[in-house]
């Protein structure tokens, strides 16, 4: 059953759309993150120019993003404050990667931009999950950890401009909470991914933000995130197919409820192991798009339009 997507100008299975937004969807409920960084990819690989690939995976993320809001604000775990903060650098570095974005598009750029960045980035955080899993499936029980030194300021709790967050019950400053907004505004922005997988650590980690408003704090700033994007991609570059972007949110929303029942009866080691190979997997197939040689070694474009 074949579909015409008007801004990707061609025809798609909608079976295989719809497949493949199912199965994303489960894993993203599998492993309590977006599926920005596997549906992206999945779309270029089936042949989505990667401009539309991108930008029509923007509302579906911001769709998955805004029911999880709702959720975790009905609990009261969600920190708006914090959210609020790092939205100030989020939107803003949004709007830089959106720029960014259609620079190296109309560079003729934007391809290997992608592949190289979900290669280094994939990879990174691939190896280091990989590592950390393994290591806790092969600890022993009795094993304790180390203990923690006392006494020492990190960097962070070094800075200025230091504010109070009632909510995560931190106190820090609002400069790298800035930078780190920004940064993920401008990964999700150019890469079609809501960043999830990026922020939760780092906050969690870095900032010691409590796991029990994390999660919806940052759905928060993904979902405002987001709309920013689809917004200035649909008025910049008219690259937001809404047709596919329907496809993808119906898909979605239903297999992340199959995949959230799963992910309650696996370990956590598990699951991280699991992600730590399909981040890799992935990688590994844009590492192998940028070695091996195309079939064709020249392209034909009108105008600015590529064909």
């Amino acid at each position: 059953m074949q579909i015409y997507l008007p801004i990707a100008e061609l025809p798609v299975n909608v079976l295989l759309v719809i497949g493949m937004a199912l199965a994303v969807g489960f894993i993203s409920g599998l492993f309590g993150i977006g599926g920005g960084f596997l549906m992206t990819p999945l779309l270029i690989f089936i042949g989505i120019p990667t401009a539309v690939a991108v930008a029509s995976e923007a509302p579906q993320i911001a769709a998955s993003a805004f029911t999880g809001v709702l959720s975790y604000w009905r609990k009261r775990a969600l920190d708006v404050k914090l959210g609020a903060v790092l939205l100030a650098g989020g939107v803003a570095g949004t709007g830089i990667g959106v720029w960014f974005f259609n620079a190296m598009r109309d560079a003729g750029q934007l391809d290997a931009i992608i592949a190289v960045s979900y290669v280094v980035l994939l990879g990174a955080i691939g190896g280091l999950m990989l590592v950390e899993s393994v290591r806790s499936l092969t600890r022993r029980p009795s094993a304790a950890p180390a203990p923690r030194r006392s006494g020492r300021l990190s960097l962070v709790d070094r800075l200025p401009l230091k504010m109070r967050f009632q909510r995560s019950m931190i106190y820090v400053s609002v400069l790298p909470l800035i930078g780190l907004g920004g940064f993920v505004g401008f990964v999700g922005a150019v890469l079609g991914i809501g960043g999830g997988f990026l922020l939760v650590p780092i906050l969690v980690y870095v900032f010691r933000v409590p796991t029990a408003v994390v999660v919806g704090t940052s759905l928060f700033q993904i979902l405002i995130t987001m709309l920013s994007a689809t917004v200035l991609h649909a008025v910049t570059n008219a690259s937001v197919d809404v047709v596919l972007a329907i496809l993808l949110m119906l898909g979605g929303s239903i297999g992340a409820q199959f995949g959230v029942r799963a992910g309650q009866k696996l370990r956590g080691e598990h699951l991280r192991l699991l992600l730590a190979l399909l981040l890799l997997t992935v990688g590994g197939r844009f590492l192998l798009d940028l070695t091996v040689a195309p079939r064709d070694a020249y392209s034909v474009t009108l105008g600015d339009k590529p064909q």
